[in-house]
């Protein structure tokens, strides 16, 4: 068993094609199909299944590929601190965050790390919220952005953004330039789940109100349009507002709610040179900028 044979492995785990991942390693197909039947005689179990569906691992073979992530990882930690030494930073940062997160967070960061240290790489895994936890679990990214519960992975405060009440723009709590929570009970509301829905349920418990939500939706875009067109009411985050559309109006929340959003990591093993350097830049960039108001557009 060696590096290569472990990267192989990998890289037809997440591909799901021993094709893909030849072309990746600049390896033939034939040559890919061995050097698998090869590391399965020697550690003597099938992991992978191979039938007219496609690929897929076995159970042995899902752990065998968080292990595998970790030896790799090790791998890399030497070339890093190696490279450190000679003062060449270099590495590869996998990162996942949910898409408002992304959009926000992420060109800026890699923007500033890359100018000052190009030998290093990212790769970006968009996804919702227990995706990203469940890549963090299997070791397929370095550190993801979380809302909470944070769920035991090792945090860092990033970004801490306002919450605000989001209505059509003609409704009757618009003319106000605050709106209680109270008032909100007796509204028609949506909420966001996978994740965005505790601190707004924390909000109305809070206030003492209830919270009656008649949709349940998947993403803000579409609970913005829905807004929009006088369906429901909502209390959403500042990214979720940095490009609301016309029709919708912003308000303040009484009382005042807030959402923390943070840098996370596997409680396993060490962060690489390279994802510290990930982590300091970007709570350098962001910790302080979380409160500021969402821009003028919606909001009167």
């Amino acid at each position: 068993m060696n590096k290569a044979q472990m990267e192989l492995f990998v890289k037809i785990a997440e591909s799901g094609s021993f094709t893909r991942a030849g072309q990746e390693l600049n390896m033939t197909q034939p040559a890919v199909s061995r050097a698998i039947s090869t590391l399965e005689a020697e550690l003597d179990v099938t992991l992978l299944i191979r039938d007219r569906r496609g690929i897929s691992l076995t159970e042995i073979g899902k752990r065998i590929l968080v292990i595998f992530r970790d030896i790799l990882k090790g791998y890399d930690l030497v070339d890093q601190e190696i490279a450190a030494e000679k003062g060449l930073e270099k590495g590869l940062i996998s990162v996942g965050a949910f898409p408002a997160a992304a959009a926000y967070f992420i060109p800026p960061i890699i923007g500033a790390i890359t100018r000052k240290y190009p030998g290093l790489d990212f790769r970006l895994h968009e996804g919702s919220i227990a995706e990203i936890k469940e890549w963090l679990e299997n070791g397929v990214i370095d550190v993801g952005i979380l809302i909470p519960p944070f769920d035991g992975f090792k945090t860092y405060p990033l970004f801490t953004e306002k919450l605000y009440a989001v209505l059509p723009d003609n409704h009757p709590l618009a003319a106000k330039p605050v709106v209680r929570a109270k008032e909100l009970a007796d509204e028609t509301m949506l909420i966001c789940r996978s994740g965005y829905e505790p601190p707004v349920v924390d909000l109305f418990r809070r206030a003492d109100a209830d919270l009656s939500a008649k949709y349940i939706i998947g993403n803000y875009h579409t609970g913005l349009n829905m807004v929009k067109e006088g369906l429901a009411c909502a209390v959403m985050s500042r990214l979720s507002l940095l490009a609301p559309p016309e029709g919708v109006a912003i308000r303040e929340l009484d009382p005042p709610a807030t959402r923390d959003i943070v840098l996370a990591v596997s409680p396993a093993g060490s962060a690489s040179l390279a994802v510290r350097l990930f982590l300091d830049t970007a709570t350098g960039m962001f910790s302080e900028a979380g409160n500021e108001p969402v821009g003028t557009t919606g909001v009167q």
